[in-house]
């Protein structure tokens, strides 16, 4: 079986999606190929930033920033409840196309899914600053890529096409928010959903074929680059 799931490192519910997603496979007894397709909620987001993700609430929702922080707390409450300690007070605004981009590096060398979870910790676990580039290539290094080798990747444009191809091709099959999974190209799942949703759906995919994709579930997604 075959997974794809559209995700932004810059999504909290993306990380948290994530786990669940993950719990579910645990107790599901079949293989399944789980592939990262890259999602920018803003790709016209600063390539270097300092403005805080409270403060881009605040703004967005012309809120002030304590009842930002607020939010923020029930979303921390939330990945709390999968393990995830998340510190988003300390979440910057971050393009993430280089981390994208370096996630296609390590989609080469079979190792997608430990970069994308270590850049995710990154982002919401620790509060470090995705878009730094020293912090880029530590990553990926940790997870055993050359650093000669992803240096050369963020001193040029490798991959840029790959993750706008993606993000089109998300557009095409109807992801507007993320996290977005979608089983075998016939269903596909909206959102943080509960393990329950997706071993609901694994069994389902499992038991049956086709093509057409369905939205079975519906859960909390970002849907832009303020989420």
């Amino acid at each position: 079986m075959n997974v794809e799931i559209w995700s932004d490192i810059a999504c909290p519910f993306c990380y948290i999606g994530k786990r669940k997603f993950e719990q579910a496979l645990e107790e599901f007894d079949e293989d399944v190929d789980v592939t990262f397709k890259s999602f920018q909620l803003d790709p016209n987001a600063p390539k270097e930033s300092k403005e805080s993700m409270v403060s881009v609430l605040a703004k967005k929702y012309n809120m002030p920033e304590a009842k930002a922080k607020e939010m923020n707390s029930q979303v921390t409450a939330q990945a709390e409840e999968v393990g995830l300690h998340y510190k988003l007070d300390q979440v910057r605004v971050v393009n993430t196309l280089d981390a994208h981009r370096l996630s296609h590096l390590a989609k080469e060398q079979g190792k997608m899914g430990d970069i994308m979870e270590k850049l995710l910790d990154a982002h919401f676990v620790q509060g470090r600053y995705v878009g730094d580039r020293d912090t880029l290539v530590e990553i990926a290094a940790s997870v055993g890529l050359s650093k000669e080798e992803v240096n050369g990747v963020l001193d040029s444009d490798r991959y840029k096409d790959t993750v706008e191809q993606e993000q089109a091709e998300g557009a095409q099959i109807g992801v507007q928010g993320v996290p977005f999974f979608v089983f075998n190209r016939k269903y596909a799942v909206s959102g943080a959903q509960p393990k329950e949703a997706f071993l609901q759906v694994l069994q389902k995919v499992k038991e049956e074929e086709g093509s057409t994709i369905q939205v079975v579930n519906q859960g909390d997604t970002c849907s832009d680059g303020s989420c």
